[in-house]
């Protein structure tokens, strides 16, 4: 198989007793059949196992001593706590966890990387934006400064979309970004940059338009002024004369109870309404797309299929012109070593480093570290700890250089494969993203997750078939088929890359769109509460 798995071939017309190596050395493979492989069954070179093996779990191909190392993707992923027979089941319960690679010991040598040849005459269709972004959806983005204010923009959010959205048949949807912040908080700490920063720069996202609105209260710390483009902080409880097209204040003493209110809300969201009705969807190369790459509820396939085949598709847009990223830094760090030579040149490579040790304190300082990440379901998918996880997840990056690292809530500055620095946390590490300035999400989950946002489409894209059958309606891609050798790597690897630009012209839409599924965004806020 591609990628250097090895596997039974299945039979024709039927699956016999199928199992994956992800490297020659790797002394373990996964049972891939969906239901699993009964005791006495005979993988490989005749190797008989000794126990009942679920789906995506490991076989030992050989018996391990306690102390040994297991490896899988030609890397240790723990060691034997006790002795393993060859053909028995592996799992969290028979392995330990290795210490992570020591970031001062992983060496950066500057190298030339190959360059691919360009990937012309691939377009979608979007809005083009006065900042030179592109958007693949049309929306009225409302946002606040504090949490005071929620309830009357989940209450305006809904008066606007059955009033007003009716008139505006360009517009494809509003919504408000409600948090969690802005007030009861030390504004001025070191820490609280990254939600401040994250706040603003998701009023920026491409698909909102450069049309957003800000709600108040008047009393907050945060001061909406400083959530606009490039607006200078101010003390005062007015907007600033030139901010009064996108700033409201509850407080404002020319407004007699809640009606009035929404009444001056409902005005404001006319103009904005008005303008962003006049976009148009126009032919854009495919160098215009943003897409951030993200795993949740990940199983053992995650590696093996839906995240390779994303990969490659990353690969693809790179070649095109466009932006990738990927994320979550615990399921990173356990692959460091593996990434740091990418990067382009020495300051990234330093960058990567810096990201790993900022989040190992941060981690620290709650007394936790990378080994709480791997969650219930990860283990019962197969994957039986943290470093597991991280060396399959990191391969929806694909194989382009690493051209910069965006710390927590900063916006992307270069084309090309970026490190977006976030928590694993699907929704937080989906809000740094869209701050990042994504406008496509591809999200990979071998479990499943009805996880969805809406103010980019993502595409759901599952790990195995199994999942995608039993959740028809959820799952936008199977990538699947390439466990059994029906498709390639590469094969489903284009179908993604243009299933990315059709949804993105608007001509197909995913299923959390088409079912309303959407996840509450959540700030990531390392700073001191007051």
């Amino acid at each position: 198989m591609q990628n250097g798995y090895e596997g039974n071939t299945p039979p024709s017309g039927e699956r016999g007793a199928v199992v994956i190596k992800t490297s020659p050395n790797d002394n373990v493979a996964i049972v891939a059949n969906p239901t699993g492989l009964k005791r006495g069954a005979i993988v490989l070179t005749g190797i008989v196992l000794e126990e009942d093996i679920p789906m995506g779990h490991k076989v030992a191909l050989q018996t391990l001593k306690e102390g040994e190392a297991v490896i899988r993707y030609g890397q240790i992923i723990g060691f034997a706590n006790q002795t393993i027979e060859k053909g028995s089941w592996i799992n969290e319960n028979n392995i330990s966890l290795p210490q992570p690679p020591k970031l001062e010991d992983i060496p950066y040598t500057k190298k030339d990387f190959p360059i691919p040849a360009p990937l012309e005459g691939y377009t979608f269709q979007g809005y083009k934006n006065a900042d030179g972004s592109v958007g693949t959806k049309n929306v009225l983005g409302i946002t606040t400064s504090v949490q005071c204010v929620a309830g009357i923009t989940n209450f305006i959010e809904t008066k606007i979309r059955k009033e007003l959205l009716p008139l505006y048949p360009n517009v494809d949807d509003v919504v408000a970004f409600n948090h969690s912040y802005g007030c009861g908080i030390a504004i001025d700490a070191p820490a609280a940059i990254i939600p401040i920063r994250t706040i603003k720069h998701i009023a920026q996202n491409p698909n909102f338009g450069g049309e957003i609105m800000i709600i108040g209260l008047g009393c907050e710390k945060l001061r909406p002024e400083r959530l606009l483009p490039d607006a200078q902080f101010t003390n005062s409880q007015q907007p600033l004369k030139n901010n009064q097209a996108s700033i409201l204040y509850l407080q404002d003493e020319s407004f007699e109870g809640f009606g009035e209110m929404v009444d001056g809300i409902m005005e404001m969201a006319e103009k904005h309404l008005q303008k962003l009705n006049q976009r148009k969807r126009t032919t854009c190369s495919a160098a215009d797309l943003v897409v951030g790459m993200q795993c949740g509820g990940s199983d053992a396939f995650s590696g093996l299929t839906g995240n390779p085949v994303s990969g490659f598709a990353a690969d693809l847009i790179v070649r095109a012109g466009g932006t990738v990223f990927f994320s979550e830094v615990t399921e990173v760090r356990d692959a460091i070593h593996l990434l740091v030579p990418r990067a382009i040149d020495e300051e990234v490579a330093q960058k990567l480093k810096y990201e790993m040790a900022w989040y190992d304190n941060y981690l620290n300082q709650g007394k936790a570290d990378r080994s709480a990440n791997t969650t219930p379901g990860n283990k019962g998918g197969g994957l039986s700890n943290i470093v597991e996880k991280a060396l399959g997840s990191v391969v929806k990056s694909g194989t382009s250089p690493i051209v910069d690292v965006i710390s927590p809530g900063e916006k992307i500055r270069k084309k090309g494969l970026n490190f977006v620095a976030t928590p694993a946390s699907d929704f937080v590490c989906g809000t740094l993203q869209l701050a990042a300035g994504m406008n496509m999400h591809v999200f990979i989950t071998g479990r499943g997750t009805p996880y969805g946002l809406n103010m980019v489409p993502v595409i759901k894209v599952s790990s195995n078939t199994k999942l995608a059958d039993r959740w028809h309606d959820l799952i936008d891609f199977d990538a699947g088929p390439v466990a059994f050798g029906i498709k390639t790597i590469e094969e489903m690897g284009w179908e993604l890359f243009k299933m990315i630009l059709e949804i993105a012209s608007g001509n197909k839409k995913v299923a959390t769109d088409k079912l309303g599924l959407y996840n509450d965004l959540v700030l990531f806020n390392p700073g001191p509460l007051t």
